[in-house]
């Protein structure tokens, strides 16, 4: 006999209450859950040091206007699971769809600041919001 099956839950609430009691669904081949062809090049942030131009992929933990030398810029969080480092954008105070729980690709040359790494005015990809 075949495991009980039942139709995909339908309100948000309820989705997010079987994602959490059900079972998450095996990921095929070597894409984790939440990643697509487009992430899979992307270096693990843990892996990337001073001076060296990476590729990461993460969520935005938090987003918040951070002024630097006198001159607007906006700071983000990118946590990639394990490790996380900070998204900056000089001379902006937003970017529409840069925000805390968003996916995003980014890519340019690791700085160390304070002993942690940033991303001065990386190009950058914003990843879809999941299905609402």
């Amino acid at each position: 006999m075949s495991p009980r099956s039942s139709p995909p839950p339908t309100g948000r609430f309820r989705r997010m209450m079987s994602r959490i009691s059900g079972s998450a669904p095996e990921p095929e081949g070597d894409v984790l859950p939440g990643e697509d062809a487009a992430e899979q090049d992307c270096a693990p942030i843990r892996e990337c040091h001073d001076r060296q131009v990476v590729k990461v992929a993460g969520t935005l933990r938090t987003v918040t206007m951070q002024p630097r030398a006198g001159t607007p810029a906006l700071q983000a969080e990118l946590f990639d699971g394990e490790d996380s480092l900070d998204v900056v954008w000089l001379g902006r105070r937003s970017i529409a769809g840069v925000e805390p729980g968003r996916r995003m690709i980014a890519s340019g040359r690791v700085a160390m600041s304070h002993g942690r790494r940033v991303l001065f005015n990386p190009k950058y990809e914003l990843r879809p919001t999941g299905q609402e």
